[in-house]
């Protein structure tokens, strides 16, 4: 499952909810000034409440922050990291 949503989240075997959410996140990421109020009320009709909502936007836009910040750093990418079990 890993795999797949990492190869393209669009032919994972997803929940319809986990679908609507990652359609989401695609779009605010894409293309954040195009978002709306009826991009959130299909959160909603998915099943997640505003807390939920907040969340996924919040996780979304850390993900982004953090992202700019390496690339604006010129940070190297870990690639495929696994940590360390702890011992």
């Amino acid at each position: 499952m890993t795999e797949a949503v990492k190869s393209d989240y669009r032919s994972a075997p997803l929940s319809p909810g986990d679908r609507t959410m990652l359609d989401f996140v695609a779009r605010l990421t894409e293309d954040p000034a195009a978002m709306s109020e009826a991009d959130v009320e299909t959160l909603r009709r998915a099943g997640f409440n505003d807390e939920a909502v907040h969340d996924i936007v919040q996780v979304a836009a850390l993900f982004a922050y953090y992202n700019r910040l390496a690339d604006g750093l010129g940070i190297e990418s870990e690639g495929d990291y696994r940590p360390r079990p702890v011992t």
